[in-house]
């Protein structure tokens, strides 16, 4: 028996031309990796409503129960953890299959989510959790990481750049890296001079490699590892404070190491030049 919504004259097994599909609008079919993107703008409110709901809420009520704190916060991250882990396979899948046509926009949409707006409120919650006195400046900060992302989104949309690389830090290891700086919970002063500086490698014109072949299953890797440290912080496991630290800054490290090299390779290849040139000019 037939739906009731099921279009009239239509049957299953017919021809594709009956198919009542075929008289949608070719923007509006969602392909699998369009579902991908949008798991990855879910996780990215929901880390939102994780941070409202356990750590500024209780706050902002005077709690004392610092140990929901600890879940909820572990609980975001996790969440942007798992964006990444979407924004990762939506690009592989749609290279492998396909995409709807509307796909670079619900990536940029879902990314503007997940790694633009879901980490600057982290940012802003964790200025008034920390210190009412430093609300302003946390808000400043928080501006700062949002409209970094929405001008490297921007940029990203107009620019083409040669095949491999991103121009500037991509917006989830940006993402990751500010709550990494977070999390690491360093005099407020270092905390803020380092989201703004993640914030300027991400409209930078510094070069990061796209994770694919082995880069992809090290990123990946790294995100696995990362869910867990956060998983036995979160939940008061021996040495679970130190094991998140230990992340934490490795997140810094890579961050920081990437641009040098990127650095020192684009200072390589213009001496290589100049050499090459002054050997061409030789009799």
């Amino acid at each position: 028996m037939l739906d009731p919504d099921t279009p009239t004259g239509w049957a299953p097994g017919a021809d594709d031309e009956d198919d009542p599909t075929e008289d949608m609008p070719l923007s509006m079919r969602l392909s699998i990796a369009d579902t991908l993107t949008l798991g990855n703008a879910t996780c990215g409110f929901m880390a939102v409503y994780f941070t409202t709901t356990g750590i500024l809420i209780p706050h902002l009520m005077g709690s004392d129960e610092s140990g929901m704190a600890r879940h909820s916060a572990a609980t975001a991250v996790i969440l942007m953890l798992c964006a990444a882990v979407f924004d990762l396979f939506d690009g592989l899948v749609a290279r492998k299959l396909r995409s709807s046509p509307m796909g670079a926009e619900l990536d940029n949409l879902s990314d503007l989510i997940s790694f633009g707006l879901a980490p600057a409120y982290f940012v802003l919650v964790y200025g008034m959790v920390a210190d009412d006195a430093h609300q302003r400046v946390a808000a400043v900060g928080a501006i700062v990481v949002l409209l970094a992302v929405v001008l490297r989104l921007a940029r990203f949309s107009c620019v083409t750049l040669k095949d491999g690389t991103f121009q500037g830090m991509p917006s989830p290891f940006g993402a990751l890296t500010v709550v990494s700086i977070v999390l690491l919970e360093l005099p407020f002063v270092a905390t803020l001079l380092a989201i703004v500086g993640t914030a300027w490698l991400m409209v930078s014109r510094v070069e990061y490699p796209k994770p694919r072949g082995p880069l992809a299953v090290a990123m990946l890797s790294w995100i696995v590892a990362a869910m867990g440290l956060l998983a036995a912080w979160a939940f008061d496991a021996p040495g679970g404070q130190l094991l998140l630290q230990t992340g934490c800054a490795l997140q810094l490290v890579l961050g920081a190491v990437i641009p040098l090299f990127a650095t020192a390779r684009r200072v390589n290849n213009f001496r290589g030049n100049r050499r090459d040139a002054r050997a061409a000019q030789l009799p």
